[in-house]
């Protein structure tokens, strides 16, 4: 059945819409208006943990929800009047549950969406009710909520894997467009700006290619695979191709584009790769409207154009040294061609290959689970920290509602909850617009009993507005808590509570929250005071090691993009972005992080480069020959190679006498790789001589900029 091109976030809404309209009906029938705040909290709950995968994973992730869910809203009701013994449960499940988010996005989402629960059993609490009622209205909103995602899912069960594939192709296409900006010889003098640029579309992209690693990982654990899902493979092995042709670095930018800047070579290789750029966003065009993708032929063209410009260059500069590498950033670009061409009529693989197989990143089994946690155990830990600082601000929440009687105070903890992030650029763009959607929808609600006089009409805003929220709670967050804020009031208009003399509790129990919220990350073991530079920088140079390590022993025995190759390979690009993070963490908070800025950009700068020269070596595995002529310079090629890559991995390390030993050892070995490649005037051998010779050139520099960032700590 072909799926209609439905909005996605369309689809994703649908549950929440279908389930509140379901709840509005059985309040309208039943008349269930005490009933009517919990149900829908409950609903809003399901939607707040509602992950992407396959009919058993999602059956599987409801049990768990249910039962933690259970947990949590019991515990309130079985302690709620007990200010000693509430706060101090409350404080246990704030710290427990945020712990547990360290095991994996699973966890990490429920255990979430559980201390939601528990706050919104505290606010929907009613001293006459039995003590379960509430708690059995939250459990059949989110059980209503995820029997209705689970029929969408039948519905359109690709659409998340279509829609994610869909992102990482217009993400690859901001990437490809970052990497054109280095042919443009009008900006030459803009290097390292470009640099940067590239850096965070490569942080933005490796977000992407994990959420479809994800979701095809969820959709392959099944003994059958879909055509669909063997399609969106295809498409997700020819991005990461795309990605690391795209990141291969052959040669000096800035020295070639000021040589080529009076010649229409440097234009033409700018202009393919903006066309390449433009074709990804097509496929995401493709994919988001359900249709196949049709190959654009003023690629070939292009292409064409530019051989001929090569061909033109080599002619009237002979034995020029630029000229191999020019012709392998050319073949390069013909092997992105070749993957958008071959996209739609490539052969699915089988089923079993080693090359079709996904890594697994989640952490499975009781033991691994616990293992993971006591990692975590320590302040270093930002996860750690943030489950402390939950815990105290859990505590002081109690202390306040308790000590001044607040009968609707626990809007501060909820606040605090939803604003609270990890990070604090994060948390600080949350308060701000948590206040705005707050008062803005203070202000609406205040207007909405002159129009809303019926049970009927009341209703169709708690649908409106609920549905709203989840549509924009993932990125227009002050949207998303106007909406929220209206259907809140509006719930308590049904209940039929003093919705008046709420108003004014909420925009103040807000603001309270989100002050509590930014004392916590500002005060609270802030994380630029464990901001990492050194570590973060000397992990992402080790790992581009290991990426280097895997492509050496291809490079010798040939040509396989097994799970091992990729796995080596997103390590890498996972920690080259995960440094992208940290210094646009830096780059936001100038006056906190000080001296830190600028090493942090040398260090950035400096991984990007060893990065492109290493992926150039990747994108070369294809091309690689071994023969009897070319032995005595392998040898001495992968000796070389594999002393590089343990210098790599010790970058870090405090014995500067062994790296200067081993340093020198190396630069000899260069020096005879220059005149063997040189005698034999092989391509093959010029090519291995200079990405390695590129390499090296930057390790004394990677060194130099962990050593400041350690000293900076």
């Amino acid at each position: 059945m072909k799926t209609p091109p439905v909005n996605p976030k369309v689809i994703a809404t649908l549950p929440v819409f279908l389930s509140v309209c379901l709840a509005a009906l059985l309040i309208r029938h039943f008349h269930l208006t005490q009933e009517a705040i919990p149900l829908v909290l409950g609903i809003i709950a399901g939607g707040l943990v509602d992950l992407d995968n396959r009919l058993t994973g999602r059956l599987k992730n409801l049990f768990f929800t249910l039962l933690a869910f259970s947990i949590s809203s019991i515990s309130v009701k079985l302690t709620y009047g007990q200010p000693v013994t509430f706060a101090a449960t409350m404080t246990l499940l704030a710290f427990l549950f945020t712990v547990l988010g360290t095991v994996g996005l699973r966890y990490r989402t429920i255990s979430f969406g559980t201390l939601a629960v528990a706050v919104y059993t505290t606010l929907s609490h009613h001293p006459g009710e039995n003590w379960y009622t509430g708690t059995l209205m939250i459990l059949l909103g989110t059980s209503m909520y995820s029997v209705l995602a689970v029929l969408c899912h039948i519905v359109f069960p690709h659409r998340p894997v279509q829609e994610n594939m869909a992102n990482a192709y217009a993400a690859l296409g901001n990437y490809l467009d970052a990497k054109a900006g280095f042919f443009d010889p009008d900006e030459v003098g803009q290097f390292e700006q470009q640099q940067i640029r590239l850096a965070m579309s490569n942080h933005k992209l490796i977000a992407m290619f994990n959420l479809c690693r994800s979701a095809l990982f969820y959709r392959m654990r099944g003994q059958h695979r879909h055509p669909r899902t063997s399609r969106m493979l295809r498409y997700y092995f020819a991005a990461q191709d795309i990605h690391e042709r795209a990141s291969s670095s052959h040669i000096q930018y800035q020295d070639m584009v000021e040589k080529l800047k009076n010649s229409d070579l440097i234009y033409r290789y700018q202009r393919l790769l903006e066309l390449q750029a433009q074709a990804c966003r097509n496929i995401a065009a493709s994919l988001r409207n359900n249709e196949p993708y049709v190959y654009d032929e003023r690629l070939a063209r292009a292409n064409k154009g530019l051989k001929q410009s090569i061909e033109y260059y080599a002619a009237t500069h002979p034995g020029g040294v630029d000229v191999h590498a020019l012709q392998r950033l050319a073949a390069n670009l013909r092997g992105v061609n070749y993957q958008l061409s071959h996209l739609e009529s490539g052969l699915d693989q089988e089923h079993d290959s080693e090359a079709t197989r996904i890594a697994n990143t989640e952490t499975s089994g009781l033991a691994n689970i616990i293992r993971s946690i006591r990692s975590q155990l320590t302040l270093e830990s930002a996860i750690f920290r943030h489950a402390v600082r939950m815990a105290i601000i859990t505590l002081v929440c109690c202390a306040i509602v308790e000590g001044f009687n607040l009968s609707l105070g626990y809007w501060i903890w909820l606040t605090a909850l939803f604003v609270c992030q990890p990070n604090y650029s994060a948390t600080q763009s949350r308060l701000k617009q948590r206040i705005v959607g707050t008062v803005l929808g203070v202000f609406v609600g205040s207007l909405l009993p002159y129009f809303t006089p019926s049970l009927e009409t009341k209703l169709i805003v708690v649908v409106l507005a609920t549905t709203l929220f989840y549509f924009f709670r993932t990125n227009k967050y002050s949207f998303s808590t106007f909406f929220i804020t209206i259907q809140a009031l509006t719930s308590f208009s049904i209940a039929g509570m003093d919705t008046a003399a709420a108003l004014p509790w909420r925009v103040v129990d807000t603001i309270i929250g989100c002050a509590l919220a930014w004392a916590a990350v500002s005060y609270l073991w802030p994380d630029w005071h464990y901001l990492a530079l050194n570590q973060t920088g000397a992990k992402a140079i080790k790992s581009e090691a290991g990426y280097l390590r895997s492509i050496l022993k291809q490079l010798e025995n040939g040509k396989i993009d097994d799970v091992g190759y990729r796995s080596s390979r997103r390590k890498a690009h996972e920690s080259a972005a995960a440094l992208s993070s940290t210094v646009s963490d830096m780059s936001s908070e100038p006056d906190k992080y000080g001296g830190k800025l600028q090493t942090g950009f040398s260090l950035l700068k400096i991984n990007y480069s060893m990065m492109g020269y290493i992926s150039a070596l990747g994108a070369y595995r294809s091309q690689m020959k071994q023969s009897e002529d070319d032995a005595g310079f392998l040898d001495l090629f992968f000796a070389a190679a594999y002393r590089l890559t343990d210098l790599l991995e010790t970058a870090d390390s405090p014995d500067e006498e062994a790296f200067r030993q081993e340093y020198e050892t190396l630069q000899h070995q260069l020096e005879q790789l220059q005149e063997l490649a040189a005698d034999g005037h092989n391509e093959q051998s010029s090519v291995l001589w200079q990405q390695l010779v590129m390499m090296a050139n930057l390790l004394k520099p990677s060194r130099e900029a962990i050593q400041q960032a350690e000293a900076l700590a």
